[in-house]
Parts: structure tokens; C-alpha cells; sequence
């Protein structure tokens, strides 16, 4: 089943493109690659989430927030591909996860963007991951994800 089918299959809309907020694009098509920026949480009227996991925010909460962001990085990949089948493969994500110094689960934050990226894009979405602690990212959001892609020709 196509990728978009299975976005039809599971009921899920994807959110509009979030605008940079520096000087910087969203995405970066090069080659058979594509290099999506780093995103952080927003809710549906487009403001970020913030606050600190462990501390603000529990793990389900960011959890719900990683999975945000991945329909947010889904959306950028259709608006630079023109559909979501053009995806080969995620090849790598990087996770970053705004926390208290003693917090120990950013996986099972993370999680919540990569177990939807092998929802929609089956076998193609499993991926080489890094999910890191950071002391503070942009803004305050508690969850930031960038991607590389490979992409059909």
C-alpha cells in the first residue's frame, strides 16, 4: 500500500508547513537525498509547545509532541516531493529532547515520531536514530526532530 493510501487508511490530516522562524528553509533536496530541518511541537493554531520534559512535561506528553513534529516533517516531504510515495527510505533522525539533567527515557519520546513514520511509510520508515538530551532548545520547545530522506527518482 502507497504511503498516501495509508495516510487515508489511518485518518490522518497533515498540518500545514511551519515557517522558519531564522534564516533557513525547511528543506534541502539534494540528489536522491532530502534534508529536512529541525522542527519543534506546535499546536493547531500554530503556536510551539514548550516546557521542559521531566519537569513541565511528562514523557507521554512528548511523546504526543514527537508525534506532532513527525506529521509536521511528513507534511514538509510531501510539499518538497509532491507525494509521500517518492519516499525510498527515512535513512536517519535525529531527536532532541529538552530536559531535566536526571531524565533518562528520550527514546520512548522519540518513539512517538518514529512508530508514525513506519505507520504511513511502512518498511521505508524504519531509520538509523539518535534520540539526545539537551539543556534548553529554541524557544523553549520540549522536542525538536530533523530527518534525511532517500528519494525515488
Amino acid at each position: 500500500m502507497s504511503a498516501e493510501a495509508r495516510l487515508e487508511q489511518l485518518g490522518i490530516v497533515l498540518p500545514n508547513v511551519p515557517s522558519p522562524v531564522a534564516n533557513y528553509v525547511p528543506f534541502r533536496l539534494a540528489g536522491n537525498l532530502l534534508f529536512l530541518s529541525g522542527q519543534g511541537p506546535r499546536d493547531d493554531q500554530g503556536n510551539a509547545l514548550t516546557g521542559k520534559v521531566g519537569a513541565d512535561v511528562t514523557v507521554e506528553e512528548a511523546h504526543r509532541r514527537a508525534r506532532r513534529i513527525g506529521l509536521q516533517l511528513l507534511s514538509t516531504t510531501r510539499q518538497a516531493l509532491g507525494s509521500l510515495d517518492r519516499v525510498e527510505a527515512v535513512l536517519k533522525v535525529l531527536g532532541m529532547v529538552n530536559a531535566v539533567p536526571e531524565f533518562k527515557d528520550h527514546p520512548k519520546v522519540i518513539n512517538g515520531c518514529s512508530d508514525l513514520f513506519v505507520a504511513v511509510l511502512g518498511e521505508a520508515g524504519r531509520h538509523a536514530r539518535s534520540a539526545v538530551g539537551m539543556g534548553s532548545l529554541p524557544n523553549q520547545i520540549s522536542v525538536e526532530i530533523e530527518a534525511i530522506l532517500a528519494v525515488k527518482p
